[in-house]
């Protein structure tokens, strides 16, 4: 079984939008578009390149294919470009489309059917980057294995979130985490299981111990 990996960048309070560039993506007037770019360090890099250094094919949504279409064949001397371009890159849209960028799929059918059975099949994880919507879809139909999430120290207000309303209740298991010199915590989270809930408050007296508690005042 193949594993969907969902790689987010994400504000403090739970933002994904738009962290690369100011027009990337401001949809629904959202006027910090590039806020991730000042808190990139060495440990940053050092993390993407291992995370682009192993086989991985892409799952990506129409918005952040036509970015990465639009950038990646054009850059040279760049491990991560060679590693983006080589990989097979499965794009989910409404549309019926041309693809330009070598190796790319359109998933024509039902996304939730689709992803199935392409984690059915054999190949390489799947990574998922940007994408907000898409995996909105994931997540409904329960697909996403593993999220790396790096959280940045910076509060939005608003955007689109990675955990949005109607997201289903899970426990996740966490693998790994780093910090980074600008105080990005990087996370990897695996899957868990349900959501088992508890109480912190005080057991109270049984009925017995009440009623024993009574008829020692009575005497």
């Amino acid at each position: 079984m193949r594993r969907v990996v969902v790689q987010t960048f994400l504000s403090l309070d739970g933002v994904m939008q738009a962290p690369g560039g100011p027009e990337e993506d401001p949809s629904g007037g959202f006027e910090l578009g590039g806020w991730s770019v000042n808190f990139w360090d060495d440990a940053m890099g050092q993390r993407m390149d291992e995370a682009l250094g192993r086989p991985f094919d892409l799952l990506l949504g129409r918005r952040t294919y036509d970015i990465f279409a639009a950038h990646w064949p054009h850059v040279t001397d760049d491990p991560a470009a060679d590693a983006l371009n080589r990989a097979t890159k499965y794009v989910a849209s409404r549309s019926q489309r041309q693809l330009g960028w070598a190796n790319s799929v359109l998933l024509r059918g039902d996304v939730g059917q689709e992803v199935t059975r392409l984690k059915e099949g054999s190949g390489p994880e799947i990574q998922v980057h940007g994408s907000g919507q898409l995996i909105q879809t994931l997540m409904e139909h329960d697909l996403v294995d593993e999220y790396r999430l790096w959280v940045f120290p910076v509060l939005l207000g608003h955007g689109k979130r990675l955990f949005a309303d109607g997201t289903i209740p899970r426990t996740l298991r966490l693998l790994d985490s780093a910090t980074s010199t600008t105080g990005v915590v990087m996370g990897i989270y695996e899957r868990a299981g349900t959501v088992e809930v508890g109480s912190f408050a005080l057991e109270g007296p049984t009925p017995e111990e009440i009623e024993r508690r009574r008829r020692l005042a009575e005497e």
